[in-house]
């Protein structure tokens, strides 16, 4: 009597007195480093969605989906800064008149930005 897996095409190797399935993860193209948001996000699927990231990892998919999360939170970060400088005037020109100002809004505003961010899409 075939098992499930051999009615499917899997193959077995024999280990000492084990039968092990010869399982091989599809082949992934090379992607660049990860960015800051797709570790954090990598975290959080290891930590607290663990099926989800078993289904991402054996299917091939989790390098790609990590890359969308990164590439997705850093442009959603640099919009929110963007936006939030614009509507305070946070401009060239303070940053020629008051340096340290603007440093301070900056920081602040990308600080703001990153939390709605790491809540809405890193976190999800």
């Amino acid at each position: 009597m075939k098992s499930l897996f051999e009615e499917m095409g899997g193959t077995y190797r024999q280990e000492g007195d084990y039968l092990i399935p010869n399982l091989i993860l599809p082949a992934q193209k090379d992607m660049v480093p990860l960015g800051k948001y797709g570790r954090m996000h990598l975290h959080f699927l290891k930590e607290h969605r663990r099926v989800l990231y078993t289904n991402l990892l054996t299917s091939g998919k989790l390098d790609e989906h990590l890359h969308e999360v990164d590439q997705c939170a850093t442009e959603q970060v640099e919009q929110i800064v963007a936006a939030m400088a614009k509507q305070d005037d946070c401009d060239e020109t303070l940053k020629a008149r008051d340096q340290l100002r603007w440093v301070g809004l900056m920081n602040n505003y990308r600080h703001c930005a990153e939390e709605i961010v790491l809540k809405e899409v890193v976190y999800e």
